[in-house]
């Protein structure tokens, strides 16, 4: 199941931008969704990115693994804690979640650079 997942991540942002110039009222308020979800408040962005990670692994997103791993690294999150949001996703969707919990490993695995605190 070895996949670039860097390229993945990177094909999905070039997607994302053609979709804003095909729909842009659509993007932008999808955007601005984001945008206030994932704000920081009661719950930090760093837990909001574990959060999506584990909804999409729960939902199967297998096109969407790379880029909330990527994100969660990059808004502070560690390897455990990404591994921990993995087990539970595991725990709530069971066999299916396991398959994209592999996924999701063989990114964790690749974008280890970004995280931050090196655990």
């Amino acid at each position: 199941m070895i996949k670039d997942h860097s390229k993945k991540y990177n094909d999905l942002i070039g997607s994302m931008k053609r979709l804003r110039e095909r729909m842009p009222v659509v993007m932008q308020n999808f955007s601005e969704l984001q945008s206030v979800c994932k704000a920081d408040g009661a719950l930090s962005p760093r837990v909001k990115e574990l959060i999506s990670l584990g909804a999409a692994l729960t939902m199967g997103g297998h096109g969407s693994i790379a880029f909330y791993v990527h994100n969660a690294l990059t808004a502070g999150a560690s390897s455990k804690e990404i591994l921990e949001t993995m087990a539970v996703a595991i725990s709530m969707g069971g066999s299916g979640s396991i398959i994209t919990a592999c996924e999701a490993l063989e990114a964790l695995e690749q974008f280890a650079i970004f995280e931050k605190d090196g655990a």
